[in-house]
């Protein structure tokens, strides 16, 4: 996993890579970016999250074809969540000293079988069962995504790197869940699931042939996790991650119900459309600017998601629904970036503990999805839809004070 920016890496941690093969040290030519690398590790978030997001888009012929509820098949997406959040602690803990790219390659061949199971079994359980080691899967693979990515380049290049390998998650978001979705519908439900394990299976022959090797971590180097928590910098990026993840997906799961009294109840893929054609432009400007500001980036995303929550509590008050998509793009922007900024802040701060640093925002991230579905309903139930946008916004500002308070640690104004 990668190292602060500011200290030298521990040698059990330094990944081989060509970053700077096309550019010496008397040139002054910043080194390439190892395109085919990147991309392919932001192919493996793609599949992550298709993985993860794509049953809520087939639940109904999913629910016949297996005999269940639509209830009943959610609970593939919820199997996946706890899968996640059970697995990246302890699976990185215990793989800490694997070589990068066989556990890399594991994880993605994970995502082959259970794809595959998934999309020729006739039996509920079995299903379940194969969403579940699917969820074990990923919770091991955010947390090694973002130390790869960062390995394999220069120092300076870490933060652009991680944004290629981020983009994978947002551009399934914005476009892969939708277009499987259109698949499903056209060709069935598991032949959706049996194209994602195609893919998941090309995608192994393409980490073999791109991705450089690289070594585990030398067994005195780790660190045990109360030590991790310790270090300066990663409770803040961890109470950051939980309280803005609550806040979004308090918003996000139930964005239907949120945009419904404005007359928009039948506009909800379009307002997500826009949300998530955002979230690219946020990706790419992330990518130019975060080796250099990511204090202020978190900030500016802290304040764009604000800004969304409050322009949508606003149109609750009235009647006009334009609002909702100025909104949304807003909200995008914001959103977007925000995975890659945590992961490089958290790995900053942990230095070469980022392995396991990277685990528990995997954690967090999940638990605050989690948990935004059950608190959202709660309010939803008992406080009203307007309650959904204000709870958000004191999430909000939690995260804004911590990020604004952490400018030694954690989001340190120098880097």
């Amino acid at each position: 996993m990668p190292t602060n920016e500011l200290r030298s890496p521990a040698p059990s941690m330094t990944i081989p890579t060509t970053a700077g093969a096309d550019a010496g040290p008397d040139t002054g030519t910043p080194a390439r970016l190892p395109w085919p690398a990147l991309l392919a590790l932001s192919t493996a978030g793609f599949i992550t999250l298709m993985t993860e997001a794509l049953p809520a888009g087939v639940l109904p012929a999913m629910s016949a074809d297996l005999g269940v509820s639509q209830s009943g098949a959610g609970q593939s997406v919820t199997l996946y969540a706890v899968g996640s959040i059970v697995a990246a602690i302890p699976l990185t803990a215990a793989t800490a000293g694997w070589p990068r790219k066989r556990l890399l390659l594991l994880a993605v061949g994970g995502f082959t079988v259970a794809n595959a199971v998934t999309a020729f079994s006739g039996d509920y359980l079995l299903t379940m069962a194969a969403r579940f080691a699917a969820g074990l899967v990923a919770g091991l693979l955010w947390a090694l995504l973002a130390g790869y990515a960062r390995g394999i380049v220069a120092p300076e290049q870490r933060g652009r790197a991680m944004a290629v390998a981020m983009s994978g998650a947002t551009v399934a978001l914005s476009i892969g869940v939708p277009a499987g979705t259109l698949l499903a519908g056209a060709a069935g439900w598991r032949v959706a699931f049996g194209l994602m394990s195609v893919l998941a299976l090309a995608l192994v022959g393409w980490i073999a042939a791109a991705v450089p090797p690289a070594p585990g971590q030398d067994e005195g180097d780790r660190l045990p996790l109360r030590r991790v928590l310790r270090i300066p910098g990663v409770a803040a990026v961890l109470a950051v991650t939980a309280a803005f993840v609550l806040a979004h997906n308090i918003l996000y799961t139930y964005v239907a119900a949120l945009i419904e009294p404005l007359g928009l109840g039948g506009r909800t893929d379009t307002v997500l459309l826009v949300l998530g054609l955002t979230s690219l432009v946020s990706i790419a400007v992330t990518g130019a600017l975060i080796d250099r500001h990511l204090r202020t980036l978190t900030l500016i995303a802290c304040l764009l998601v604000a800004a969304a929550a409050l322009t949508v509590a606003a149109a609750l008050l009235g009647s006009a629904s334009w609002p909702v998509y100025a909104a949304a793009a807003v909200w995008g922007l914001g959103f977007g970036g925000v995975a890659t900024l945590l992961q490089t802040a958290v790995a900053d701060a942990a230095d070469t503990a980022a392995d396991l640093a990277q685990s528990l925002l995997v954690t967090c991230w999940n638990l605050g999805i989690a948990a935004a579905a059950g608190a959202g309903g709660l309010l939803l139930d008992h406080a009203g839809t307007a309650s959904l946008p204000w709870s958000a916004l004191a999430l909000l500002a939690l995260a804004l004070a911590v990020t604004a308070a952490s400018r030694r640690h954690g989001f340190p104004a120098r880097r």
